[in-house]
């Protein structure tokens, strides 16, 4: 039981097995939007892990002026 990984043993099998199934449900047409919606969310998430690293950036300085 402690030797399962979820994704650890995926081959190029399974993953050819898998983009074809993902194909199939989806249609050639329907994975080009999926795709750019995935990456619009993607920059989004890293945009506001940055402003964050910013705002505790500022908020470390600003205690450091303070002092």
């Amino acid at each position: 039981m402690n030797n399962f990984l979820l994704f650890g043993t995926l081959g190029a099998t399974e993953i050819i097995i898998i983009a074809f199934i993902v194909l199939l449900l989806f249609g050639g047409k329907k994975i080009p939007e999926l795709m750019k919606g995935i990456g619009k969310g993607v920059k989004s998430f890293k945009d506001g892990m940055k402003g964050i690293e910013d705002e505790i950036k500022q908020d470390s300085e600003n205690e450091s002026n303070d002092k």
